[in-house]
C-alpha cells in the first residue's frame, strides 16, 4: 500500500519541489494538496512544469485538520507560524514533516527572539525530532512529528557534524554561508526579489538569521561543542544553491578527510569531493557535496547544497522514507547538471 501523503502549502518552491519529488516516488501518493489564493486551480496551471503530469487540484487551506483519517503523512511547506496552529489538530494516527522554522528549536525563548513570534504549540514541541537525517537516522525511524532543518542549516551542519562528534575544533568556527534567490520564496520582496539580487552580493542578518540557534543545538548534542560560533549569510547571484565555507581551529593535527569518510560512509547523499564543491553538481538534487583542507591545525569545510532539495523538500522526503521504513534514497536519486 502507498504511502498516502497531503502538503499544506503546494503553491510556493517548497511545495512545488515535493509535488515534482513525490509524484514520481515509487511508495507514495499525493491525496490533497492545499493554497488557498489558489483554491480549485489545477496544480499544472500554478506549477507549468508539472503540465500533462498530474490532474491534482488546489484545496483551499483548512483551519482543522482532525478529518485527515485517510493520509499517512502531511507535510507543512507553510509560512514560520502556521504549521503551529494546524499540527495540534491532526488526527493521531498522521505523522507530519515540518519545512517551516515552528519546531526546530527547543527553547520557546530562543524561538521568539530569532523568529519573531509566539510558540503557540510548545506542549509538543518535546515530540518532534529534529530530521538531519544524517545524524538523526535511528530517531527518525520511530518519530511521528519531525522538524524538517533550515536550509542554511542543513549546509553548516553536514559540514561541521564530524568536528563536533569527534570533539576537534578548538574556539571559534567562522561560518561564511551564500544563498541563491529562491531561498527567499516565491513572492517578491524588495530586497529579495532575483531581479534586484541577479547583479549584486551583500550580507544579511548578520548574527541574527534564524538558523544559528538551530545549528548550535545540534552540534552542542553531538558533542563537545563549545558554542563559539560565527555564522553570517550572503546573497548569491543565482536562482539556487548554498555554499558554505567554514573556517575552524583543530586541537590537533590530524587527517580530517579521514574523519570526514568515516562519519559519512553510510550516507548516500553526502559525498566528500576533491578540490570544491560546486552548486551546479547538486542543483536539483538531494546530494550535499562536501570538501576538507588543512594546513597543519588550520582547516576550512565546504559544502553545498540544493536549497530548495537537500535544505527542504528533498530531506523532507528522505525523512519520511525513514519513517515509513523505506530506504533513504527512495525516489530521491537526481543527477545535478555542469552548467
Amino acid at each position: 500500500m502507498r504511502i498516502r501523503t497531503a502538503i499544506f502549502g503546494g503553491s510556493g518552491y517548497g511545495g512545488s519541489e515535493l509535488l515534482r519529488i513525490l509524484l514520481f516516488h515509487p511508495e507514495a501518493e499525493i491525496t490533497l494538496i492545499t493554497a488557498n489564493e489558489h483554491a480549485g486551480k489545477a496544480v499544472s496551471d500554478v506549477h507549468r512544469n508539472l503540465l500533462g503530469l498530474t490532474d491534482l487540484k488546489f484545496d483551499p487551506a483548512a483551519g482543522d485538520l482532525s478529518h485527515l483519517e485517510n493520509v499517512d503523512v502531511a507535510f507543512f511547506a507553510l509560512p514560520h507560524g502556521q504549521a503551529m496552529s494546524l499540527i495540534p489538530s491532526l488526527p493521531k494516527n498522521v505523522k507530519a514533516i515540518d519545512l517551516s522554522g515552528d519546531f526546530r528549536i527547543d527553547d520557546p525563548a530562543v524561538f521568539e527572539k530569532f523568529y519573531k513570534t509566539e510558540q503557540t504549540a510548545s506542549g509538543l514541541q518535546a515530540s518532534f525530532v529534529y530530521g538531519l537525517t544524517e545524524t538523526n537516522r535511528e530517531a527518525i525511524k520511530n518519530a511521528s512529528f519531525i522538524a524538517n532543518p533550515g536550509c542554511f542549516a542543513t549546509a553548516t551542519l553536514l559540514a561541521l557534524a564530524p568536528l563536533a562528534a569527534n570533539s576537534l575544533a578548538a574556539g571559534r568556527v567562522i561560518v561564511d554561508a551564500k544563498t541563491g534567490s529562491s531561498g527567499s520564496g516565491a513572492k517578491a520582496a524588495a530586497n529579495t526579489h532575483h531581479p534586484q539580487r541577479s547583479n549584486s552580493f551583500y550580507a544579511y542578518k548578520p548574527f541574527t538569521h534564524q538558523h544559528m540557534p538551530e545549528i548550535e543545538q545540534l552540534l552542542k548534542s553531538l558533542g563537545d561543542w563549545n558554542g563559539d560560533l560565527v555564522f553570517m549569510t550572503h546573497s548569491l547571484p543565482v536562482s539556487r544553491g548554498i555554499f558554505a565555507s567554514c573556517y575552524v581551529e583543530l586541537k590537533s593535527e590530524i587527517d580530517l578527510k579521514s574523519v570526514y569518510n568515516k562519519f559519512y560512509e553510510d550516507s548516500p547523499f553526502v559525498r566528500v569531493v576533491d578540490g570544491s564543491p560546486d552548486i551546479n553538481w547538486v542543483k536539483n538534487t538531494n546530494f550535499c557535496d562536501i570538501s576538507v583542507h588543512q594546513n597543519g591545525r588550520s582547516a576550512v569545510v565546504f559544502s553545498a547544497i540544493d536549497n530548495l532539495v537537500k535544505g527542504a523538500a528533498g530531506q523532507a522526503v528522505q525523512n519520511m522514507n525513514l519513517m515509513f521504513g523505506l530506504p533513504e534514497t527512495t525516489g530521491l536519486i537526481f543527477t545535478g547538471s555542469n552548467p
